[in-house]
C-alpha cells in the first residue's frame, strides 16, 4: 500500500494573492492532497475574516479535488499531525524569505523530524506580490486587482474595498 503524500500550506492568506495561487497550482503534482491552512496568529490583526478567506480559497480551487482549506490554531506541526501531513509547503520570493523560512523549518523539524518542509520559489512576476503590500494598496485606495485572483477581485469590488 502506497502512503499518500499530504502537505499543509500554512499562512494567513489575508488576502489570497496570485502568488499563493501560483504556489498551490505548481505544487499539485508533488502531493496527493494539499491542505491550505489558515493559521491564527495572535501577532497579526487580519484585514479579512477567516470565513471570507476560506470562501475565497474554496471558490478559487473549487475544481481541484486535491485542495482543501482549514483553519487552525497553535503549532503548524500539530496541525500536520492532525491531518496526516508529512510535508509543509512554503513559497519563497527572495533570499530574505528563505532565511526567515529556514529558521521556522528547522524549528518544525526539531519538533517533529517526520515532517519535511518543501520550498517552492515563486514565478518572477509574483516576487513583489506579498499580502502585506497588497493590504497596504487596498487600505490606501489603490487598485490591487493585478495582484489578486478573480474571485477575490469580485468580492472586494462588491464590498467596494478598492
Amino acid at each position: 500500500m502506497t502512503t499518500q503524500r499530504i502537505a499543509l500550506f500554512p499562512g494567513t492568506f489575508d488576502p489570497v494573492t496570485l502568488g499563493h495561487v501560483d504556489i498551490v497550482k505548481r505544487s499539485l503534482s508533488l502531493f496527493d492532497k494539499l491542505y491550505i491552512g489558515i493559521g491564527t496568529n495572535v501577532n497579526k490583526q487580519p484585514m479579512y475574516s477567516e470565513e471570507q478567506r476560506v470562501a475565497w480559497i474554496k471558490e478559487i480551487f473549487h475544481e481541484e479535488p486535491k485542495v482543501e482549506v482549514l483553519i487552525y490554531e497553535g503549532l503548524t506541526v500539530d496541525c500536520c499531525r492532525k491531518i496526516g501531513a508529512t510535508h509543509i509547503l512554503r513559497g519563497i520570493r527572495y533570499v530574505s524569505d528563505f532565511e526567515y523560512e529556514k529558521v521556522i523549518a528547522d524549528m518544525n523539524r526539531t519538533l517533529d523530524p517526520q515532517i519535511e518542509t518543501i520550498f517552492l520559489t515563486c514565478l518572477p512576476q509574483y516576487t513583489s506580490v506579498a499580502s502585506t503590500l497588497v493590504r497596504d494598496v487596498i487600505r490606501n485606495g489603490g487598485d490591487a486587482r493585478q495582484f489578486l485572483p478573480e474571485p477575490v477581485q469580485r468580492s472586494l469590488e462588491k464590498n467596494s474595498r478598492y
